[in-house]
């Protein structure tokens, strides 16, 4: 059964306060290293993982634009804060606090990319709901996937040039 086939079960999973999920990826966001928690979490084993794109816990409600904004921050060598649902193997959700950056070899080159996810506050969650469900119906008014991606970018740009500060105050603003 691949993926896409599971069902949404619209049961929420949580983790505990003082744990933290971490991956790392290469450049092309294939996981090279997944600890328990995240293996618990997710509902997957460590060799169902390795090798995996991390787009394997990929949750349809998270907006495509959220992962065009965080691949245009870590490309440009910097790291990033986001809320992000993700989908467990079963089909459960869970929310996490995401801070995302790439990691560099000896010479400094970006060699792949480190994730620590936390648990989030609940009233951002709250509050990133509605925005996210927003940018999905700007993104599913196009009939092309490219061009839905870019109009929720765009909004999310309108968004904070409206308010005058920059993603990361955002974030930490909600």
């Amino acid at each position: 059964m691949s993926r896409r086939d599971v069902s949404l079960t619209g049961v929420e999973r949580f983790f505990e306060p003082d744990e933290v999920i971490v991956s790392k990826t290469d450049l092309k966001g294939r996981i090279t290293y997944a600890n328990r928690v995240f293996q618990r979490v997710a509902g997957y084993s460590e060799v169902d993982l390795m090798g995996a794109p991390h787009s394997i816990v990929r949750h349809p409600d998270m907006p495509r634009c959220v992962f065009k904004l965080l691949w245009d921050t870590l490309a440009a060598r910097q790291e990033i804060f986001a809320y992000v649902v993700n989908r467990a193997r079963n089909g459960d959700h869970y929310w996490v606090f995401a801070h995302v950056t790439p990691s560099y070899d000896a010479n400094g080159r970006v060699i792949g990319y480190h994730s620590s996810r936390r648990v989030p506050e609940r009233s951002a969650v709250d509050k990133v709901v509605p925005l996210y469900r927003q940018l999905l119906d700007i993104e599913n008014s196009h009939a092309d996937r490219k061009q839905g991606m870019e109009a929720g970018f765009a909004t999310v740009v309108g968004l904070l040039t409206a308010k005058g500060i920059g993603y990361d105050e955002f974030v930490f603003s909600l």
